[in-house]
């Protein structure tokens, strides 16, 4: 059999993964393992985390395969899978700090001696404003809300926020700013 470019591209291979080729899905995952773990790596700020990251985004991928549109760019797909990936591990943090303060249990050779982080009545408004601000964001409308997380809170450019939500540039300014407003006004409220 020969292999032509078409055999090659990502919509091919899964395409083939998703009927269960497993060395297709292998061939796509050292294709977009290294760029993965890069944007992993700028979200969760280790190295480490970012690996176990993107291993599981793997697994899920592989599990969601036949929810892939092969017309959509599959790197594109996969960082939405470790972006989601990336958010779930922030939550396990954010839970297990609330609970053993701001020392991550995950931090290797992490001190045993005090921590000098802020107090638990410090560490308990900070994490009553962070539940207030995540029901509010939680609160805005869906079109208000995806430009607000993806530009402010992820990091993506506008273009490449108008590019995934499939809307104009302008169209993402416009409604990251009314989120923001609309934040700030409940924010002043409460």
């Amino acid at each position: 059999m020969t292999s032509g470019a078409d055999e090659d591209d990502d919509g091919a291979l899964a395409r083939r993964a998703a009927l269960g080729d497993e060395r297709a899905f292998t061939r796509l995952m050292r294709r977009h393992k290294g760029p993965l773990h890069a944007f992993a790596r700028r979200h969760v700020g280790d190295p480490e985390a970012a690996l176990e990251v993107v291993q599981e985004s793997f697994v899920a991928a592989w599990k969601a395969l036949g929810r892939y549109d092969p017309s959509r760019p599959f790197g594109a797909w996969m960082r939405t899978i470790v972006l989601n990936k990336c958010r779930d591990r922030g939550r396990r943090l954010l839970v297990r700090r609330l609970i053993l303060g701001e020392r991550s249990i995950d931090a290797p050779g992490a001190p045993d001696y005090a921590d000098p982080a802020p107090g638990p009545e410090a560490a308990s408004l900070r994490a009553e404003q962070l539940a207030r601000l995540e029901a509010a964001i939680a609160r805005l409308p869906d079109q208000l809300k995806e430009p607000l997380i993806l530009t402010y809170l992820e990091g993506y450019s506008q273009q490449a926020a108008a590019d995934l939500l499939k809307v104009s540039v302008k169209t993402v300014e416009t409604r990251a700013y009314r989120a923001r407003k609309r934040l700030a006004d409940w924010m002043d409220k409460s």
